[in-house]
């Protein structure tokens, strides 16, 4: 099987070589993962095509479903590609659990290769090599059973020191440490700071939730909003840099103070700021909003963490514009999480996926900036849709496509990366019955593009959120009037 590198390509040709490959073929280490990587049948010669990721489900009654979805989604995507596999390379990813050995982890998931494998045969596309990595060991489940591979596992090689890894570092490829890793700069704070920022948002959403569900005041609070997020962006990209992410992301933490992170997340449920905020993607403004995003990401705490959805979402555009797919696929994955109904994200995590060339998302954005200076302040749109219920171009025209337009198609390859909620599931809130029961704003399955523009000023869709959480503020108010402490309250209703 070839892997190309550069120029050249590498041949793997054992299930080792095969182990060893895994962080190359996805750019990180998975963890918690099952993998499919597709093989296309060339001179005889497998070369690896797409791959897909998808969480190991932690009950086994569900891990049917995953595999048939895993297998499935892998296989339509490349015949959209033209290319179908002709077969396939799988993976499954876990460290132990307590008292667990890496052997006990592969006995456990044992299941779940048979699954995989069953179910990419009914689909013709064979599962020629399947291995469970654990504890820094990998084990085959294809092995015959006659004593040539070891009980205990084979260990697995120092990082970078094979071939394939000599090859990749040559041809400028990267791994960036674990998933885990890399999806923690965008998990909320847990630490005793978060009751500060929670405090916050509590204050913020009284003050600015009844101005933003007015006729008169929402546009104001959109310059605020703006204003404000600019004066940030300016701010993290003057500030001095350090190396390495962890530091990084602790240095731009300290740049942001809880009332103007609050005043931000806030402001940026309104769908119209948020797609002004959103032009930001490209030059020296793209790194500095990048990291504002992913900053405001972590601050949406305790109860707030549903909020957490557009500043993902502006993280993972910006990540993808900047030729991040990566960090794009993970943060609107995350998106999703916090919010599975929110539209941006969706559109945006499917265009990710299937390949498409972020370009025709910025020169849309572009087209909404003032013409007399680029780097200027935002105009709104003449009609006030917003970006992401922007209709459609009438039929024959040549107008860059919207993320309303982006085929809403299954996802290709690569899978779209599923992940929990950036921690435990959120709580279900009740909602209005109002609109049938959904949220104001939001489309129902069949319905035409245009009831995603922006809902008359009296049930304004980017004021769910806000008006959520100031009947929340005054609930915690009344409960602090009985007594109850905000330790206490903070630690009853922060998910863990």
């Amino acid at each position: 099987m070839g892997l190309p590198a550069g120029e050249h390509q590498v041949t793997l040709r054992t299930p080792a070589e095969l182990a060893d490959a895994l962080p190359y073929l996805l750019g990180y280490r998975p963890d918690d993962s099952i993998v499919l990587v597709a093989l296309h049948d060339r001179d005889r010669r497998g070369r690896f095509g797409g791959r897909a990721r998808l969480g190991i489900p932690a009950h086994a009654e569900d891990w049917p479903t995953a595999s048939d979805q895993l297998a499935q989604g892998l296989v339509k995507g490349s015949e959209r590609r033209g290319a179908r596999p002709g077969s396939m390379v799988a993976y499954l990813c876990q460290e132990p659990g307590s008292g667990e050995s890496g052997r006990d982890v592969m006995e456990r998931l044992r299941p779940l290769a048979q699954l995989l494998r069953t179910a990419c045969g009914r689909l013709d596309v064979p599962v020629i090599e399947a291995l469970c990595i654990s504890d820094g060991r990998f084990w085959t489940y294809t092995c015959p059973g006659q004593g040539c591979c070891p009980a205990e596992g084979t260990a697995m090689g120092l990082p970078g020191t094979s071939v394939l890894a000599a090859a990749a570092t040559y041809a400028g490829l990267q791994v960036r440490g674990s998933l885990k890793e890399l999806t923690a700069r965008f998990h909320p704070w847990e630490s005793t700071a978060a009751l500060g920022q929670e405090v916050a948002l509590d204050t913020a959403s009284v003050a600015l939730v009844p101005r933003i569900l007015g006729d008169g005041s929402r546009a104001e609070v959109a310059e605020e909003t703006l204003t404000t997020a600019r004066r940030l962006r300016d701010r993290f990209a003057a500030a001095f840099p350090v190396s390495g992410i962890r530091p990084s992301d602790l240095r731009d933490d300290g740049l942001l103070e809880d009332d103007e992170a609050a005043m931000l997340i806030l402001g940026l449920q309104d769908r119209t700021t948020r797609d002004r905020a959103a032009q930001w993607m490209e030059g020296d403004e793209a790194a500095p909003a990048l990291r504002l995003w992913r900053a405001l990401a972590r601050r949406c705490v305790g109860p707030y963490r549903e909020h957490a959805a557009a500043p993902l979402t502006l993280a993972g555009w910006v990540a993808w514009s900047m030729g991040d797919e990566l960090e794009a696929r993970e943060a609107l994955a995350m998106a999703l999480g916090a919010d599975p109904d929110y539209l941006f994200a969706r559109l945006l995590h499917q265009a990710c996926n299937e390949g498409l060339d972020p370009e025709s998302v910025r020169r849309c954005l572009r087209a909404q900036r003032t013409d007399s200076d680029p780097n200027g302040p935002e105009r709104p749109t003449d009609s006030g849709t917003p970006l992401s219920a922007a209709e459609p171009a009438p039929p024959g025209s040549h107008a860059p496509p919207t993320p309303s337009t982006i085929p809403a198609t299954r996802s290709a390859t690569p899978m779209p990366t599923q992940l929990s909620s950036p921690a435990a599931p959120r709580r279900r809130r009740s909602r209005s019955t109002a609109n049938g029961g959904g949220r104001p704003g939001r489309r129902s399955p069949g319905t035409s593009n245009t009831q995603d523009c922006r809902p008359p000023a009296d049930t304004p869709e980017a004021g769910h959120r806000p008006r959520r959480a100031a009947d929340r503020a005054d609930g915690r108010r009344r409960e602090q009037g009985r007594g109850r402490a905000d330790t206490e309250r903070h630690g009853t209703e922060e998910d863990t």
